[in-house]
């Protein structure tokens, strides 16, 4: 397989890509598939989901029982490699350190990036989502639509596997018939959450999620998604052959090695590399844009960690998608005397409006779920089913006092044991231990019930990054430093998110744990936490107010794009990864076809 040294790339190449993981990965596999020669340059280690993913593996086998670290803050068998909020050698710094002010940075250091470990939640944005400002003045219009991003959203839910029903929602979208999975079967508290919810007007509906509930029609599919192209006909076909439905029998977030969820290291780089047009340098981490004398983008110049030399490396086109702040920070750095604040900055908008997903959360416990007769509630792990946001008319008429909504996740049931059997119990039993702790054990266990709200930050003035001037990280290239601010829209939408969630468990007949939140500031997660950041190179319809235009290419520079999270201009309460993977393949064909006029 086409892996090399940083000492044995190529010459040239068509096309450089910086990041491996969803708008990474999706970019490479749709240039690779229709022709052109990528390199990747990828800044952590490779990494083999086949062989390095703990499949059957129950937490009592891992080290402190899968408990949570500093180094592995998603438990010892979490996918994620040489990566976190934290990552050794590689600081950056936070203008304030108080919650309301800190911004948490993650980072997964590995090939395939963040999509060896996510959520798999894989949600459309609706026409709303691209016209916020023209809903409601708040924000930035996107400069394209819904529209032009659908035929896109069809493509990757058909590529990578999503399962999920169409609703016919406000802003929720359907997909096209026949392109989702059937969804999973629901749990028992699944059920049950719905008809309470439903009581309150909350709607509760099929998750939307990158697992395979059967397998890919390999005969079918690879001619919807490159008609005309038997090559990549071929290569597509017999890499959804080696993809397996889920058995129900591992976490999502330990990897999968049968290929049953969506990894760009299982879905997009095999067949990419297939195609024998795609070389991958790992742990090469790029400190900057080259600018040639023509005002283009000659390349970059990167940074061996294994040896810490520097290297360069040639395309006629750069494709920044190493995830939304890393490639700000790329901009950032890539300074020279047309650009002295930063490469496609002459909008001085690079590294600014950063965003997070709002988070807000609560547990209950249950009565009616103790006790019941044992059946079998495997699973997808994660959801099965979801709320999507319901009060748009409400909002639009100004009864709510927040201007945008969020969605709703919970989970429950008879999941592998945890913190829930035994320990932790003192608030419903006041302490108990010998036979009684055992029989309170059984009682409760798959009794409970958790909520999580995930909801839409409006991009502010106060939240962006930029280059410290003093810290450098252990290659020598200087890091971040972030601002944070949360508005008013975002704290009273999680105080509205905590009372939603104790008026859901109530209805359930449950008992809430702890304390509901009504001072949104309290209720609501810092920045960061949610692992959505975008925002920092936004798209927009005019180069004085944004970096690139509608196809993620940068306005000041002809043959510079960005694929990833970057140039969102809002962030909906939508799981942003599907949005990233459309949008990367929008922008990656519209890369083939200036190659194919020789613009570039």
């Amino acid at each position: 397989m086409p892996f090399l040294t940083a000492a044995t790339i190529k010459q040239s190449y068509d096309v450089i890509v910086v990041g491996s993981g969803a708008a990474g990965g999706q970019t490479a596999y749709t240039l690779c598939m229709e022709g052109a020669r990528v390199l990747m340059l990828e800044a952590g280690r490779n990494y083999t989901p086949e062989t390095e993913t703990p499949m059957f593996q129950t937490p009592d086998q891992a080290p402190l029982r899968g408990a949570s670290t500093p180094d592995k803050a998603f438990g010892f068998y979490d996918a994620t490699v040489d990566g976190g909020w934290q990552v050794p050698g590689e600081p950056y710094v936070n203008a304030s350190q108080d919650n309301a002010g800190r911004f948490d940075w993650w980072r997964a250091r590995m090939l395939g990036g963040r999509t060896n470990h996510w959520g798999r939640i894989s949600l459309r944005n609706g026409p709303y989502d691209f016209k916020p400002y023209s809903r409601d003045g708040l924000g930035f219009d996107w400069p394209i639509d819904y529209a032009d991003v659908a035929p896109y959203y069809d493509k990757v839910e058909m590529l990578i596997g999503v399962y999920g029903d169409n609703d016919g929602l406000e802003n929720t979208p359907d997909s096209s018939p026949g392109v989702l999975l059937p969804p999973p079967k629901p749990k028992v508290s699944d059920l049950l959450v719905q008809q309470r919810a439903g009581r309150l007007g909350v709607p509760v509906v099929a998750g939307h999620r990158a697992v395979l509930t059967r397998r890919l029609d390999a005969d079918k599919l690879p001619a919807k998604l490159h008609p005309g192209n038997p090559e990549a006909q071929r290569i597509l076909r017999e890499s959804m052959l080696r993809r397996a439905a889920c058995w129900w029998a591992t976490p999502c977030g330990r990897g999968c090695s049968t290929g049953a969820n969506y990894q760009s290291t299982t879905v997009h780089l095999p067949p990419a590399l297939a195609t024998g047009r795609l070389d991958i340098v790992c742990d090469a981490m790029v400190r900057e844009v080259v600018l040639g004398a023509n005002g283009k983008a000659e390349g970059v110049r990167f940074i061996d960690r294994t040896s810490g030399k520097e290297f360069a490396a040639s395309a006629r086109v750069v494709v920044l998608a190493a995830s939304a702040c890393e490639s700000a920070r790329i901009l950032l750095n890539s300074k020279s005397a047309s650009f002295p604040d930063g490469l496609a900055n002459s909008s001085g908008k690079v590294g600014r409006y950063v965003m997070d997903t709002v988070g807000a959360s609560l547990n209950g416990q249950v009565p009616l779920l103790e006790n019941l007769p044992l059946h079998n509630e495997d699973g997808a792990d994660g959801g099965h089913m979801y709320s999507p946001w319901w009060l748009y008319q409400e909002q639009l008429a100004g009864k709510l006092g927040f201007a945008r909504g969020y969605h709703i996740e919970f989970g429950g049931g008879r999941r592998m044991p945890g913190l829930y059997t035994a320990a932790g119990l003192e608030w419903l039993t006041g302490g108990s231990y010998g036979r009684k702790f055992k029989e309170d054990a059984r009682r409760y266990y798959g009794s409970f019930v958790g909520f999580a709200g995930r909801g839409e930050m409006i991009p502010n003035e106060h939240s962006y990054c930029e280059i410290d001037p003093q810290v450098k990280d252990k290659w020598g290239i200087p890091v971040l430093r972030f601002h944070w601010q949360w508005s008013e829209h975002e704290t009273r939408q999680a105080a509205h998110m905590q009372r939603t969630f104790a008026d859901i468990i109530q209805a359930m007949g449950g008992r809430v744990q702890g304390e509901v939140q009504s001072d949104g500031a309290k209720a609501i997660e810092p920045g960061g936490s949610i692992i959505h950041e975008l925002g920092g190179a936004i798209m927009g319809a005019d180069p004085k107010t944004s970096v690139t235009d509608r196809w993620c290419r940068t306005w000041d520079v002809d043959n510079l794009y960005i694929t990833d999270g970057a140039v969102f201009a809002s962030n909906a309460d939508k799981n942003p990864t599907l949005t990233i993977m459309a949008l990367a393949w929008r922008a990656s064909d519209h890369i083939l076809a200036r190659m194919r006029r020789k613009e570039l």
